[in-house]
């Protein structure tokens, strides 16, 4: 699997019964603990591979590090890094390191999965229902967060999510009968659920009242606290969405927010529904349907 469908990642196989998946990932830091930043990087950089199906084996540290910067915060990123790669049982097998104004850090992934198992985001039919394992809100409550303007509340629960792996729900959703699977980062809901739709030649109807959202990120957003990718996200899909007219521009900025570490977006059969739903709660999962698969028609999304 290559870059045709724009997938989470690539897939090699080596034969009938093994594949790997590889990725990279890194970006600039979201919060200012470099421990912490560690972690929600690396935990970013290994969602691809759960998105695909698929399980971490080793891992790659890619990091630009200033020399204005003491040597401890690079150590502290790179243990936050090992950390949550760790956790999801891989290993950290060395990397690269390059002076750079801004520091930036992440991983590049290889993972390894069963190739008759490789979930794609071209696998979407009519009549699936569309499943979100995560609230969104990262970009606008990190937004705030850099002008000090985000409740405390907010940003714990924003860190929270972008520390917790997808590995659960990937687990689950490959042994319910899963069809597609993309994980929602920097194109945010509305971006990475277009390229599903255009991947599987179908439409994704996405009910904007059933969206999981962080608290606080609202209020937010009606302050102004949109991050600049969110526009830059409308923009890339200007008629590609059917929207209704009395969708609010708060909900409109929350369906953009570009996120850092975010769930899943899973397309699962109607008859499944119920299993994977009880199966992600029981694996404390906090799996919502948002969703569900139509017949291809003139947008590939259309809101309700």
């Amino acid at each position: 699997m290559g870059p045709e469908t724009s997938d989470d990642a690539a897939v090699y196989r080596l034969n009938d019964d093994l594949a790997i998946i590889q990725t990279v990932d890194f970006f600039t830091p979201v919060v200012d603990d470099p421990y912490l930043f560690g972690q929600v990087a690396a935990a970013n950089s290994l969602s691809d591979v759960y998105a695909m199906g698929g399980k971490p084996l080793l891992a790659l540290n890619i990091v630009c590090f200033p020399d204005c910067l003491p040597a401890e915060v690079l150590e502290q990123i790179l243990k936050g890094g090992a950390d949550k790669a760790a956790e999801a049982g891989a290993i950290i097998a060395g990397g690269h390191t390059v002076q750079d104004d801004v520091p930036k850090y992440g991983l590049a992934v290889t993972g390894l999965v069963d190739p008759r198992r490789i979930l794609s985001n071209a696998g979407a039919s009519p009549g699936d229902f569309l499943v979100l394992t995560k609230p969104l809100g990262t970009g606008i409550i990190n937004t705030a967060a850099k002008g000090e303007l985000a409740p405390e509340e907010s940003f714990r629960a924003a860190l929270e999510t972008m520390l917790e792996l997808n590995r659960r729900a990937s687990e689950v959703m490959a042994r319910c009968g899963a069809t597609a699977c993309t994980d929602i980062t920097g194109f945010g809901l509305l971006g990475h659920a277009a390229e599903m739709a255009r991947a599987s030649a179908v439409t994704l109807e996405i009910r904007t009242d059933s969206i999981p959202v962080l608290p606080g990120t609202r209020d937010l957003a009606a302050m102004g606290m949109i991050p600049a990718g969110a526009y830059a996200n409308r923009d890339f899909l200007a008629g590609q969405v059917d929207m209704p007219e009395h969708l609010s521009p708060v909900t409109t900025a929350i369906l953009f927010d570009p996120q850092t570490s975010g769930g899943l977006l899973i397309s699962v059969p109607a008859a499944g529904i119920d299993l994977l739903a009880g199966e992600m709660k029981r694996a404390g999962v906090r799996a919502k349907i948002v969703g569900r698969v139509r017949e291809k028609g003139p947008f590939p999304l259309v809101l309700i």
